[in-house]
């Protein structure tokens, strides 16, 4: 959805899960799925790229609102549901979901103008890597931060890995990344992830604040004082989006992804300590059964997982 276009022959968008309004040289751009903390599915990702896109070509936008709806999340990542069901029956197409995640990121990084981060809420997994691609981040005091790669079975490298040394330093980075443990709004103001932290009634006239304060100096130069600004975080997303989209693509269709996220769904702890013992066993927990070695001897058939007991093809026992 669009509203208040101040362009003339602005562009018309059916938006389904994005609410995207312009008003007074202001572009906002809502994540609008609050009944699932705001996670993105697939099209949310190319929504808020046509968005993002659009605003960066629209001459009256002077800065850019990223935020989510309701109170409770500004965003919570990709949505695992679409991930489970997807992408881990077709792995090689997470490769392509990769790429659309590329241009939402990019979308945001590269867009004309200065881009706020409203955060509302918790605020995870790629929704902690939408805000980390964002200029500026202003945050209610009910916000809360997390990664969540290691814990669902996936690397936080669609920006994490690559941005949070640069914006709160390495031992924080790697303490989010490999704990897990969240990051309250007080704590991230003090580690420099947010600009500023206020109480939730007051997030709106703070962000107001800031984009008058940008509206207030000279649009070239801004733009390219981000241009400027961006070099360190645009050099290594260059350097390791292409790599980390191969090695995910690879990664969903693991032990790891399934039981990760799987346990995510189910609403149970995942099973860490199980695929540990297989690793001190000498055992193999790349493969859910085992490594495809075995072979029927009675129909021929191949690649059959060491752990099973029956030839799936012939019913035979081994």
């Amino acid at each position: 959805m669009v509203v208040g276009s101040e362009r003339k022959g602005k562009r018309e968008f059916d938006f389904r899960e994005t609410i995207y309004e312009k008003k007074n040289m202001v572009a906002k751009i809502i994540i609008n799925r609050p009944n699932v903390y705001n996670a993105y599915s697939t099209n949310t990702l190319k929504e808020l790229a046509q968005a993002f896109d659009d605003a960066s070509d629209d001459d009256s936008v002077g800065v850019a609102i990223l935020t989510g709806a309701g109170d409770r999340a500004f965003c919570t990542g990709g949505d695992v549901k679409e991930y489970a069901t997807v992408y881990q029956k077709a792995p090689h197409r997470y490769w392509n979901y990769m790429v659309i995640f590329d241009k939402a990121v990019t979308s945001i990084r590269n867009c004309r103008v200065p881009v706020v981060a409203r955060v509302n809420g918790m605020t995870a997994g790629g929704g902690n890597e939408l805000h980390q691609a964002c200029d500026l981040s202003i945050a209610s005091d009910n916000a809360r931060f997390l990664q969540v790669g290691v814990r669902v079975g996936s690397v936080a490298a669609g920006g994490a890995t690559q941005w949070l040394p640069i914006l709160i330093g390495d031992r924080r980075a790697r303490w989010m990344l490999y704990t897990t443990d969240e990051v309250d709004a007080e704590t991230a103001e003090q580690w420099g992830l947010v600009n500023k932290v206020v109480p939730y009634s007051e997030l709106d006239r703070a962000v107001e604040e800031v984009c008058n304060k940008i509206l207030g100096k000279f649009p070239e130069c801004l733009r390219y004082t981000k241009v400027q600004v961006n070099f360190w975080k645009d050099f290594v997303w260059n350097s390791t989006i292409q790599h980390a989209r191969d090695w995910l693509a690879l990664h969903m269709g693991s032990t790891e992804a399934m039981e990760g996220m799987r346990a995510f769904i189910e609403k149970r702890p995942a099973d860490y300590k199980g695929i540990r013992e297989k690793l001190a066993k000498g055992e193999v927990p790349e493969f859910l059964w085992g490594a495809p070695t075995r072979s029927c001897p009675k129909c021929g058939a191949k690649n059959i997982p060491e752990q099973f007991k029956f030839c799936g093809a012939c019913g035979n026992k081994f």
